[in-house]
């Protein structure tokens, strides 16, 4: 069955946006890392995806299909669905979740079948899932940068019982990505 992984760029001092709710200084890379062994992988396990709706219309919903790096199926997880639906194609479709985490894990197990369900942005749904006990794994891409203030990944205080084990560690390019079993 398919594990469940959160993911996530982080600045050195612990956020995941600036104040603003920026994150382009976090992501000098982003087009470097296309075609690496370290995004191939990322792709090759994948077999949905799990979004909070802020993550969707970051950029233009429409451009997800053939652009974005995980041509699978989307789970959105909102309170209420977007009125005009984005484009999809045969493998990447959206579902938009409104009944809470638990379905939206348990639906996008149930896509991703023997592969993994990738959780991409969004620090509240990072949270939710460790906080119900959902998580199989962490992982946690670190950022030379310092951002001084703005919107930190695990700033909550029912996240103290989460237990963690280092799977490993890897330096690609600038960043250090840090992976976790959550136990």
């Amino acid at each position: 069955m398919a594990k469940v992984i959160v993911g996530a760029t982080m600045s050195l001092d612990g956020f995941v946006a600036d104040q603003a709710g920026g994150v382009d200084r976090l992501y000098p890379d982003l087009v470097a890392l296309r075609g690496t062994a370290y995004m191939n992988s990322l792709i090759d396990e994948t077999g949905a995806v799990l979004m909070g709706r802020r993550t969707f219309e970051m950029g233009d919903p429409d451009s997800y299909v053939g652009d974005y790096e995980f041509q699978v199926p989307i789970f959105v997880v909102t309170h209420e669905p977007p009125r005009v639906r984005p484009k999809e194609d045969e493998r990447l479709t959206f579902t938009f979740v409104t009944d809470g985490v638990e379905s939206a894990v348990a639906q996008a197990k149930s896509a991703a079948g023997d592969r993994a369900v990738q959780v991409v942005g969004g620090a509240n749904i990072a949270r939710q899932l460790l906080e119900a006990g959902l998580v199989d794994e962490l992982r946690i891409d670190v950022m030379p940068v310092l951002l001084g203030a703005g919107l930190r990944l695990l700033d909550q205080s029912s996240l103290a019982n989460v237990r963690l084990e280092k799977l490993d560690v890897q330096d690609v390019g600038v960043r250090t990505s840090l992976r976790f079993r959550v136990q």
